[in-house]
């Protein structure tokens, strides 16, 4: 985690700060060129191969439920996901300085006014995201009990999916819309097929940005006058 939020760190002040005041399609453009770049920057340190791994530390108990055979991995993880959201949510509404993260998401120039550093708060934002997502990446691989230099792509697509589907801005309906999106591509895999696991995932993004835009949970955004 800590060296993928110094990772994160690196590439605000090189790819995103530099177009801070450009359009965001050039914000979009950069941060895609800069996801080519560390894939493959990470495929030449360590290979195209899965990295798999190694036997024995992953626990293979498994707790009985409803007489459904659980594994202990799943409930590690679901306690290790809830309580980091937990902690996000806390840290976000009950805290100055999410207060600062806010205020800033809604008018930089406005919080400059009221004294908000807007770079280092930005600068954080670029800490605490990487940094759940080196959580999110461990968390996965130990499922798998293997990882990919390009893992990353497909889940960003899928977390990107569930932002919009629960609610832009809005971190309850994110783990909502990242809930739901799991249960329904359990659901088409089991019932249609899993190749069209993917495509279901998307077909339910764009019913979203068609009948509800704001999301499930609506997008949270101040009013303006």
């Amino acid at each position: 985690m800590g060296l993928v939020a110094v990772a994160g760190f690196l590439l605000e002040r090189v790819a995103y700060r530099p177009l801070r005041r450009s359009d965001r399609l050039a914000a979009v453009v950069s941060a895609l060129g800069a996801s080519i770049f560390c894939q493959n920057a990470i495929m030449l340190v360590y290979g195209a191969r899965s990295q798999v791994y190694p036997s024995g530390i992953l626990p293979t108990a498994s707790i009985p439920v409803f007489g459904i055979e659980i594994s202990l991995m799943r409930f590690v993880m679901f306690g290790i996901s809830l309580l980091l959201m937990l902690l996000l949510y806390w840290f976000i509404h009950r805290t100055k300085t999410g207060t600062a993260i806010r205020a800033v998401a809604i008018d930089q120039d406005a919080a400059k006014l009221v004294g908000i550093d807007v770079n280092l708060i930005i600068s954080l934002i670029f800490l605490i995201g990487p940094a759940l997502g080196g959580a999110a990446g461990v968390m996965v691989g130990l499922f798998y009990g293997q990882i990919t230099y390009d893992m990353g792509f497909g889940f960003g697509l899928k977390a990107f999916t569930a932002a919009i589907l629960g609610g832009i801005g809005n971190i309850p309906g994110a783990m909502l819309g990242g809930i739901l999106l799991g249960v329904i591509e359990a659901l088409g895999a089991a019932y249609i097929s899993i190749a069209w696991k993917d495509a279901i995932a998307f077909c339910v993004l764009i019913l979203i940005l068609i009948f509800r835009p704001t999301g499930i949970l609506g997008e949270r955004v101040a009013d303006k006058i």
